[in-house]
Formats: structure tokens, sequence, C-alpha cells
């Protein structure tokens, strides 16, 4: 009987429970599910700044080291003037005379810098800083001045190694450019605008540029780095004060710094240095050949599965690739067993080989796969090149 009695109220408190318990998932689990939605997960940092503890605040020691062998260089052209045209008007002539003014002469001055990199006077400049210059004059920080000589010039790499007879002269030291990463601090220091020594601070925007047009064989350091017309010639260094590059040239649609500049590698001015300094000149490998690089267009009318490589578009006559047998229209890929990527990495490859070493290449002529070798020659010199005892 009990059990009767109770048994209502047990079914009421069930089918109310039932009824909550709708309510609360028909209502309440959707802001709940919205909720959960929003949560997103971040990384937050806990510390009060924002700077990197393992760089330091003042790059002042550095510059200290480097600084004192970075130069000022003026350069000094004498260009012939032209007669007035109306020296040449027999009336103007009757009027004022017969006498005829010799062509006179104005001097042209530019300003640069260079990097003092040995003891016994030599310093390393771009070659368009001193390119047709009939004097050079070199000032040092410590205020002392002398003339410099050409010693010789590669105008294919933008490089020019001068000497003055000066004692005492303090020396850089030679980074390793080829460690050099992307994100990396670099100083530029150097003479912009003849205002006198300038320091300023970037890091390597990129490494291994090429493809600017700025001189035959380009290999390019890029930087943030203030670079403005004198600093050409100057001093990239790193954060330990050793030179890692020559600044050479810079990205600009004002002629000022936007940001984008471009230097020398140490390594390949070093390389040239001493290649002038033994020889006169930069001896590099030549073939005598004419190369057009394989465009997507070329690489699909070829049936080529890659857009890579170079397309033999002429050969000089009696030149080692004419002794060797490579013909126009040859398809090169490949060369001592290392792919080419363009035209401009054949050329670097090339160059890089000492002159008479032999050169495997390999790849299709008409359609069909071959393999040559040729022997490398000396590349002959440049119609602008200089140099001087």
């Amino acid at each position: 009987m009990l059990v009767r009695k109770l048994l209502p109220y047990f079914v009421q408190g069930i089918a109310i429970g039932l009824v909550i318990g709708l309510i609360f998932y028909f209502f309440a689990m959707p802001n709940a599910t919205r909720q959960q939605h929003a949560v997103v997960e971040i990384k937050e940092s806990t510390n009060a700044t924002v700077v990197p503890t393992d760089g330091p605040a003042s790059y002042a020691n550095a510059v200290e080291i480097a600084a004192p062998s970075v130069v000022n260089i003026n350069t000094t052209k004498l260009i012939d003037g032209r007669n007035h045209p109306l020296y040449s008007d027999p009336i103007f002539r009757r009027f004022f005379g017969d006498q005829q003014r010799g062509p006179s002469q104005r001097r042209d001055n530019s300003l640069g810098s260079g990097v003092i990199i040995s003891e016994q006077g030599y310093i390393l400049t771009n070659n368009h800083v001193i390119s047709g210059a009939d004097e050079i004059q070199v000032a040092l920080t410590d205020g002392r001045q002398a003339e410099a000589k050409v010693v010789g010039t590669d105008p294919e790499t933008d490089v020019a190694v001068l000497k003055v007879s000066i004692e005492n002269l303090p020396s850089i030291t030679f980074g390793q450019s080829d460690v050099l990463r992307v994100g990396d601090v670099v100083l530029a220091i150097g003479n912009p605008f003849g205002v006198g020594q300038t320091v300023t601070q970037g890091i390597v925007s990129a490494t291994e540029r090429s493809h600017l047009g700025i001189s035959t064989y380009e290999n390019f350091i890029q930087t943030d780095a203030a670079i403005n017309p004198g600093n050409s010639g100057g001093a990239l260094i790193n954060a330990a004060g050793e030179l890692v590059g020559i600044n050479t040239a810079i990205y600009s649609r004002s002629g000022g710094s936007q940001g984008v500049g471009f230097a020398i590698p140490a390594n390949t001015v070093k390389m040239v240095m001493k290649q002038i300094l033994e020889y006169g000149r930069a001896i590099r490998g030549w073939l005598g050949i004419e190369i057009q690089t394989i465009t997507p267009a070329l690489a699909e009318s070829f049936g080529l599965l890659e857009a890579r490589g170079i397309i033999i578009a002429g050969v000089m006559p009696q030149g080692p690739a004419d002794h060797a047998g490579i013909k126009t229209g040859d398809i090169i890929l490949q060369m001592n067993g290392r792919p080419i990527i363009d035209g401009t990495d054949a050329l670097n490859q090339i160059a890089q080989t000492a002159p008479g070493s032999e050169v495997h290449l390999s790849g299709i002529r008409q359609g069909k796969p071959f393999s040559i070798t040729a022997h490398t020659s000396s590349r002959p010199l440049p119609e602008n090149h200089r140099t001087e005892p």
C-alpha cells in the first residue's frame, strides 16, 4: 500500500527532472558550445622587454676597431672642353679677331671610400670610384693624406687595388663572408655625400644576390644598412669589426638610400685582390661562348622537364669551345657533374675554373644526350681594364 501511495510522487519527480534537463540542454548548451569555440591558445611573453638579450647594446667597439682603416677617396678627372661654335663663324672672327682659343680643361672631382687592407699601404675600393681618374687622393681618419697609385683593377667585379706610401697604417681584419646569415647585424662605414666618415647599422637582408646588372660577376650581400653616394668602396663590417664586404651599390629611385644596398663579399674581394697583386689582373677561366638561359618557354619547346640550364647561342671561332667541338644550339645542363641553374651560374662556374683546366659538359644535342670535354683558356681583358706598376 505504501509503495502505491509513493509511486505517483516518484513518477512526478522523474518527469520534473527530465523537463529541467531538456530546458538546460536547449538553452544553456549552445552558449557553452560557443564559449568553447571562442577560446584561442596563444603564446605570450612574460618579459617586460622584447629586445634580444644576446646582442650588444652598442657597436662602438666594432666601429673603433674598423673605422681607422676606412679612408676617404677624392678623385680628379681632367676633362677637355670644346671651343664655342661662334669661334668657327667667319663673321664672328672678322669682328673679334681671328685668334682661336685652344680647347680648355676643367677638373671633375668625385668622392668615394676605401679600406686599408695592409700595413704596406694597399687599399681596396670599387673600380667605378677611381675609373678614369687622373689624380687620386686618400685621406685617413687621423688627418694624414697621400696620393694613391692604381695597382690594378677588375671591372668585372668592380674591385680596384690602390697603394699609398704612408707608414704605420691601420689595416682591417678580414671576416668570413660565406658564413653570413640573413639577419646578422652589419655596419656600413664610408664617406656619404662627402660629409665625412659615417657609420650606419642594419642587417644582412639576403646573400648571393645576382641578376642586378651591376657587374659581370655578381654574388652580392644585400643589406638595409644605409648606403649613399660616397659610400662606394667603403667597409661593410660585422659586429666584431671584421670586414665582410665592400659596399658597391644602392637600389634607389631617388638617388638616396631606400634600405636596399649591395656589397661585394669579402671572400670574393680577397681572391680578386690576391690575383691582382700576383698577376696584375684577375685570372678567370674562359670558353668563348655566348649563352642564353633556358626559360620555361624554351624548356617546353625542347621537351625539357625543368626550366634550367643554358643554350649555346654562339661559339667564338678558334676559341676553347670551338676547339672542343661545342656547337651553336647545344643545350648544356651540367658542368663537371654539377647542375647548371642559369646563365649567371654557368658564367660563374666557368670563371672559377683555372685556365688550362678540363671542363666536362653534358646536355642535349639535336634531341639526344651528349657529353664533351673542353679546356678553358684565360679570359681576355675587358676594354676598360686598367693596371699600373
